[in-house]
């Protein structure tokens, strides 16, 4: 029998961070979680670093995971918003120039998403999932700013299940096109429900936060959903396919690429978007 579906998991960490506080800094090994998704259908992998005090290293672990597995793994590029401070331009430019990444990863635990981040995301056309911890405020923020930049808003905006946030969040996600959010620990099923009916499924990607979580139980989620088979798929894989296509194709993102890791770069420049990183429909 012939797959019909893609799908493409926006959302998982992978290699060890050094905090040593719990296995969301300690260590987020993929052997597991790749077996687990074997068996429930997963094709393709968004992997970032569990937290880390050094992210140019920790991205860089990263990088030899997806290369180790070019068929199966996208990589995005955990920033720290003030220790990489003064430094985004050249992790993003080693990101996508050396390692062939898609986009940028922020999380409000480490500290607040920043105007260089975004600056630095619009210029070189690379979608951000950022983590807000439930401070929905900044996505409005977000939406206005920078209306040219993906944010990939994970877990209806929170985490830890604060459904005042969640239900703030689908205004946001409803309003500004640029916001998208994922599918990842949401475990009130019908504030996901409302999101998909107030926002539409075009604006929805499915996550797992793997290897923690069980990457079988959260696409159970989408199929529970009970949606028409196109819409079904957009939420499955074809939203991330949309999101990085569009940025490809926009009017002079090659040459910003190519300026902005001009200095940076030690290899000769290399497409993401082409070869063994092309997602394909």
């Amino acid at each position: 029998m012939v797959k019909q579906r893609l799908i493409i998991d926006c959302h998982c960490h992978g290699g060890k961070g050094d905090g040593l506080t719990g296995p969301w800094d300690t260590n987020a090994a993929l052997d597991k979680y790749l077996q687990r998704a074997a068996r429930v259908g997963i094709d393709r992998t968004v992997v970032f670093s569990a937290f880390h005090s050094d992210y140019q290293y920790a991205n860089r672990v990263v990088a030899r995971i997806v290369k180790s597995r070019p068929n199966r793994l996208f990589g995005f590029a955990f920033i720290h918003p003030h220790r990489d401070r003064g430094r985004v331009q050249r992790l993003a430019s080693e990101a996508v120039l050396q390692h062939g990444f898609l986009g940028l990863k922020v999380h409000r635990h480490d500290a607040r998403i920043t105007r260089e981040i975004c600056e630095v995301a619009r210029n070189m056309a690379l979608p951000i999932l950022y983590d807000v911890t439930g401070e929905i405020s900044a996505v409005r923020l977000l939406g206005q700013e920078y209306p040219e930049v993906p944010f990939i808003i994970p877990h209806l905006g929170s985490f830890a299940d604060d459904w005042r946030a969640q239900q703030a969040f689908i205004d946001h996600l409803s309003r500004f096109p640029n916001i998208f959010t994922d599918t990842s620990g949401v475990r009130r099923f019908d504030l996901l429900e409302e999101a998909v009916e107030r926002a539409g499924a075009h604006k929805i990607l499915f996550g797992s936060d793997g290897p923690w979580l069980h990457p079988g139980v959260e696409l159970s989620k989408v199929y529970a959903l009970r949606l028409a088979r196109e819409e079904e798929q957009l939420i499955l894989g074809k939203n991330f396919i949309r999101i990085i296509r569009s940025l490809r194709h926009r009017p002079k993102m090659r040459k910003r690429i190519m300026k902005a890791g001009r200095q940076q770069a030690t290899q000769r420049f290399r497409d993401p978007w082409q070869g063994q990183h092309a997602p394909r429909l």
